[in-house]
């Protein structure tokens, strides 16, 4: 018999990676660097989400780690082909696009940009201006944080600069398992304006305090933190701290397919174990809408799609935008 979802209400997820969803038949079926590959891969992402009751998403991918021409070096030691990080970029597009309209879910993507390769970055921001709005609507910073001064090496931050003046949104992983400085320096140095994952920020209380009083969106992903190492399970979640202080978070799958989970396995998890009830899923799924990278019009159509279905009116929601 299948598990009643702890949440079986419209969802809205922020931090999901292309590359670690990829369903294993897939995998088997195509080689790397097929084009109908990267589509289908991105189709199915739709698919799977819908079945989830996802109704708005933001998923995230490496456009170089996908291609195998024109990036340098050539990831998984693939032999050169001719599949560049542009043509992912559109082929993911498509693939979206495609799905979004067979199976009803408003879907976005985020391209990222990898640590331990600054020398890719300028291209991503390229990328996120040239597609922006055609599904692209931010940049991201992913990859080892424990990669001493990842986030000031010039690749990254000239990305980033970009980005604030061409008026791309940013999101960047920090604190996941590196310290409070990376939340930091995501924060003053990278202007993000969402934290990925985020635990760590806790080691800090001064920049804790100061996030929660800006409002700053964590992008919070409990399975994926137990199964990492990011969180041990003798201590408290930091997701617990964020419930208590009403912090402007959300939960999110992360990596699907490598940690076999889908986005209930967060909620039942939340629900199990740290006493999370409806009313605090439908205030972080409002807040994770209203931190999403939507335009002002498509995200006021989401928000009015929540508190109707969460018969909800904004004001109950104890949080103001």
């Amino acid at each position: 018999m299948a598990q009643t979802p702890a949440f079986n209400k419209p969802k809205v997820e922020l931090h999901v990676h292309l590359d670690g969803f990829i369903k294993l038949e897939t995998i088997l079926y195509y080689a790397k660097g097929c084009r109908e590959a990267i589509k289908r891969i991105a189709y199915e992402f739709v698919e799977m989400k819908a079945k989830e009751g996802v109704v708005y998403v933001e998923v995230r991918y490496s456009p170089h780690l996908l291609a195998n021409s024109k990036v340098d070096p050539i990831p998984w030691n693939q032999a050169e082909g001719d599949l560049t990080p542009d043509e992912v970029v559109d082929l993911v597009n498509q693939g979206l696009q495609e799905g979004e309209q067979a199976f009803g879910v408003k879907v976005r993507s985020i391209l990222c940009c990898m640590r331990h390769q600054p020398n890719w970055s300028l291209e991503v921001l390229e990328l996120c201006k040239k597609y922006h709005q055609k599904t692209v609507v931010a940049i991201d910073l992913a990859g080892d944080e424990t990669i001493e001064g990842s986030s000031l090496f010039p690749g990254h931050m000239q990305a980033y600069e970009g980005a604030v003046k061409s008026g791309i949104h940013r999101t960047v992983h920090a604190g996941e398992i590196g310290s409070s400085e990376i939340v930091r320096l995501a924060v003053d140095t990278l202007k993000t304006e969402r934290v990925g994952h985020g635990y760590h920020t806790l080691e800090d209380e001064a920049l804790y305090k100061r996030l929660l009083k800006e409002n700053m969106h964590f992008e919070v992903c409990p399975w994926s933190s137990y199964l990492t190492g990011a969180w041990d399970p003798k201590t408290e979640h930091a997701v617990v701290r964020f419930k208590k202080d009403q912090a402007n978070y959300s939960l999110n799958t992360d990596d699907p397919l490598i940690f076999k989970s889908t986005l209930d396995t967060d909620y039942q998890m939340t629900k199990r174990d740290m006493g999370f009830t409806e009313e605090e899923f439908k205030r972080l799924n409002i807040n994770a809408a209203k931190s999403s990278f939507l335009p002002k019009e498509e995200k006021e159509e989401l928000l009015e799609r929540l508190y109707r279905e969460y018969q909800w009116p904004p004001q109950a929601e104890g949080q103001v935008p």
